[in-house]
This record gives structure tokens, C-alpha cells and sequence, in this order.
């Protein structure tokens, strides 16, 4: 049965994170920002008190990408998202379920954020955290780990923001979820990495052995193509079976651009290596522009939305355009992934294929990449893109202590390596079975006293706001 919660107490806090390396995707390159950390005090119906947190890089230019906006203003509508969320959760006392929480408050996170003009993929970012953070206090108090409790449904998730569906829906789809063992990587080549040669695509110290790679594109259907062409001669020496994703982040302009780059793919030989092991598209167009151009004469291939997907409603939307799958990243929603994962399960049950992909906005090592690896888990994702230990240096900047705290708790995800706690791939997969310690995959807490004060947003002026 779902337990109710009340929310007495929400902190947040920031750490610096330098990268090893630049990361160029869509019109942006990031070589630093900051991770949001969450720490929240639940008081559990007849159980008493429970603390749980959580943690995601707050991506510039990603959540949204309006060219008037300098990347560290981007970064300030995450912190303002949160400071946001932060001050609804907290407003009442009432006990309800965890989900009854985020349904109560999501609609006015949204509207608020637009106050700031912030756009929705960036309010979710809020609540997206705080929601993971409740549920890591909830299971931590019910001495349950995440596996089993969202199978009993734990946190009460219903059909109320989403009413093609019905409860029931729901919960049968999580009664039948079962953790997978291992969870391939999907490695990331972005648009700056090195393709040929030492430290290029194939080599394996370089993509730590993966069978799944993630090909950022630019935008521009030659110059993509050219790339590509580079890219399938180094895979097509890898030996072992591969297959690859193309995610262009909103790049293409329109639909005339993406056929160009879907004539390409189906036409030219030297992209057979790419083409014949092409499991899908991620996102190519801008989400304003996908919302309104159906998917005809590219049906070549399977497409999924990522930036577009910031309502309840997206995945709906993007079904009727001709898109077959979503992304789940626990920065959109965690609720939402389970949400959007019961509907491919039933569209699927109808005759097609529909389907949920695990893309990684830089997960870092500790809980960020712990909660959306299990959430994955979870659903019944057998590879994900995994890209913060290829962008960023293990546990970067973090105090040993608390690095090593993580790497006591989880040591078939972790190893120390090159003076590091890092992230530990095996032939190129994760192994999950850590993540049953009660909670929200946690295992251990970050070392709050070493985190930095959150950084308060700072206001953009009207005309900043309506250039």
C-alpha cells in the first residue's frame, strides 16, 4: 500500500564540477557547471522522520536553448526552478502519498517558472529533484529498497496527470517490473571528440568496450554525413556486434533538412555501417517546430523526442506526429518515465512498437548517476547513454572521504583507478545489484558540511525577459 509523507524540510546545496574534457552538443560546448544536490526531511504517517537527497548537473544551454541567453543565465533558471519548487513543496503540512505531492504542486511549478520566463522543460527540472529526493526519504523510512518498493507502488502513482491511462495501468505495469542485472552503456562521441586513431571512437580505453554508441549531429546534413562516414570506418573495426543513436539536440531546422540527412542515410553506401545498426533519431528538429510537423517521408526510421517532452501530455503528442518513443531522464521526472513507460508497454500490447530510451544529461558518479541508472533498471532499459564519466574525471572535485564512502557502498558500480573513485564498466555494462540498499539507490548520503551554498539566481531584467 503507499505510505503518506509530509514535507517538513528541503535544503539545497551546489558543487563546482570541472570537466576533463570539453562536451560540444548542439550550439553549446561545457567544460564546467555546477551540480544541485537535495536534501529533504519527510515525516512518514505513523513511521516518524526520514531524510533523503538527490543530485543532477545543472546543464547550461540544454533545458533551454533561446540564443539571447548566455549559458550561465540558462543555468540560473535551474537554480531558480528549484528554489521554486523548494518553496511549494514545503507549504503545507498535509500527509499525502509522494506522487499526490508532485501531482498537487507540478501545475503551479509550471506556471510560477513561466512568471521568470522560465520555459516547462526547465520548471520540471524542480521538481524532477525534489521528487527524487522525497522518495529516497520515503523508501529509506520504510526500509525498502527502490526496486521493491515501486513494484508495490510505494509512492502511490496514479492516472490523474495522465488520463489516457487508467491506475490500474499503472500499477500493473510496476507489479510486473523486475531490476535487470546489468545495463549496457551507450557511449557518446560529441561533436568535438576525437574519431580516428588514440582516444577516437574505437579505441576501447576510450569507450570503455561499449556495443552501444550515441553520435551527436550538427545540424548540417553534409557535414553531419562526412562525420559519419568517419565514424562507421572506426566502429566498423570494433570486434564485436555494435549499434548506434543519433541525437541532433534540436539542430535540424525543419523537416526539409531532415530528410536530406534520412535520404543520406537510406541512399549512400559508405553509411552502411551507421545505417544497418541505427536503433533511432533523438530529437532532431526544435521542440517548437516538432510540435507542429508530423513525421512524413522519414519513416524510415524510428525517432524519439527529448527536449520536446515537458508536460505529461508530450508522449501523446509526439505518437500522433509519428514518433515512437521518449526519453526518460529522472531530470525530467522520474513519475513521468514509469508514466510514459506504461504507455509504450500498452500502445505496444496493441500491435506497434512503441518504446522509452535512457539518454544521460552528464549523470556524475554518486546519486545522480545511481537514481537514473536504477530508474532505468527499473523499466526494462538493457542500454543507456553514460556519459559523465567519459566528460568528467570520476568522482572530479568530490572529498575523498565522501568518494570513498560511495565506492565502499557500491563497489561493483565504482573501482579506483588512476588516483580515482570512478565509475566501474564491465565489458560494457553497469551492474545494478548495489542499488538495493533501502532508499532511492543511494547506499550513502553525500558529506553535506563540504557542499557550497546554493547559489541564489539572479533576476534577468524585463528586457532580457522579452527580447
Amino acid at each position: 500500500m503507499p505510505l503518506r509523507l509530509a514535507v517538513r524540510d528541503i535544503a539545497l546545496f551546489e558543487r563546482a564540477v570541472r570537466f576533463a574534457r570539453p562536451f560540444r552538443f548542439g550550439a553549446v560546448v561545457v567544460e564546467a557547471a555546477a551540480q544541485a544536490f537535495v536534501r529533504v526531511e519527510i515525516e512518514i504517517e505513523g513511521k516518524g522522520r526520514s531524510v533523503g537527497a538527490s543530485a543532477e548537473m545543472m546543464v547550461p544551454k540544454w533545458f533551454d536553448k533561446r540564443a539571447h541567453l548566455s549559458p550561465d543565465q540558462t543555468a540560473d533558471e535551474l537554480r531558480r526552478s528549484l528554489t521554486i519548487a523548494r518553496d511549494l513543496y514545503c507549504k503545507g503540512s498535509d500527509f499525502d502519498t509522494a506522487f499526490g505531492h508532485h501531482a498537487s504542486w507540478i501545475a503551479a511549478q509550471v506556471e510560477s517558472c513561466a512568471k521568470h520566463d522560465i520555459p516547462p522543460l526547465a520548471a520540471i527540472f524542480g521538481a524532477a529533484e525534489i521528487d527524487k529526493a522525497i522518495l529516497d526519504a520515503l523508501l529509506r523510512g520504510a526500509d525498502a529498497d527502490f526496486f521493491d518498493g515501486m513494484a508495490a507502488n510505494i509512492a502511490g502513482i496514479d492516472a490523474r496527470l495522465s488520463p489516457d491511462l487508467g491506475s490500474e495501468d499503472i500499477t500493473q505495469f510496476l507489479r510486473g517490473c523486475r531490476r535487470g542485472d546489468r545495463v549496457a552503456i551507450r557511449h557518446t562521441v560529441g561533436l568535438d571528440d576525437k574519431v580516428e586513431g588514440e582516444g577516437g571512437v574505437a579505441d576501447p580505453a576510450e569507450n570503455s568496450g561499449a556495443r552501444y554508441f550515441k553520435l551527436k549531429l550538427a545540424g548540417n546534413p553534409d557535414a553531419d554525413v562526412a562525420r559519419l562516414v568517419r565514424i562507421g570506418r572506426e566502429l566498423a573495426r570494433l570486434p564485436r556486434s555494435y549499434h548506434v543513436t543519433l541525437d541532433a539536440n534540436e539542430q535540424y531546422a525543419d523537416l526539409k533538412d531532415l530528410r536530406g540527412l534520412v535520404d543520406r542515410l537510406r541512399c549512400d553506401a559508405a553509411l552502411v555501417p551507421i545505417a544497418g545498426r541505427l536503433l533511432y533519431i533523438e530529437q532532431p528538429m526544435p521542440r517548437e517546430v516538432t510540435r507542429n510537423s508530423p513525421l512524413e517521408g522519414v519513416n524510415a526510421y524510428d525517432f524519439i523526442i527529448d527536449e520536446a517532452d515537458d508536460s505529461y501530455h508530450a508522449f501523446v503528442a509526439a505518437r500522433s506526429l509519428g514518433y515512437r518513443g521518449i526519453s526518460s531522464k529522472s531530470c525530467k521526472g522520474l513519475y513521468k518515465s514509469v508514466i510514459n513507460a506504461t504507455r509504450a508497454a500498452k500502445w505496444s500490447a496493441e500491435g506497434e512498437r512503441f518504446f522509452v530510451t535512457g539518454e544521460d544529461l552528464t549523470c556524475q558518479a554518486g546519486l545522480a548517476v545511481q537514481q537514473d541508472l536504477a530508474l532505468g533498471a527499473l523499466i526494462g532499459m538493457t542500454h543507456m547513454e553514460r556519459n559523465g564519466h567519459h566528460y568528467v574525471d570520476g568522482f572530479a572535485d568530490t572529498p575523498i572521504e565522501e568518494a570513498d564512502a560511495f565506492l565502499a557502498a557500491h563497489p561493483g558500480l565504482y573501482a579506483r583507478a588512476g588516483g580515482k573513485v570512478r565509475l566501474a564498466i564491465h565489458d560494457g555494462d553497469l551492474l545494478t545489484a548495489s542499488l538495493t540498499a533501502p532508499g532511492f539507490a543511494t547506499g550513502v548520503h553525500p558529506h553535506w558540511p563540504a557542499m557550497q551554498a546554493f547559489r541564489q539566481p539572479k533576476a534577468r531584467t524585463l528586457q532580457e525577459q522579452t527580447i
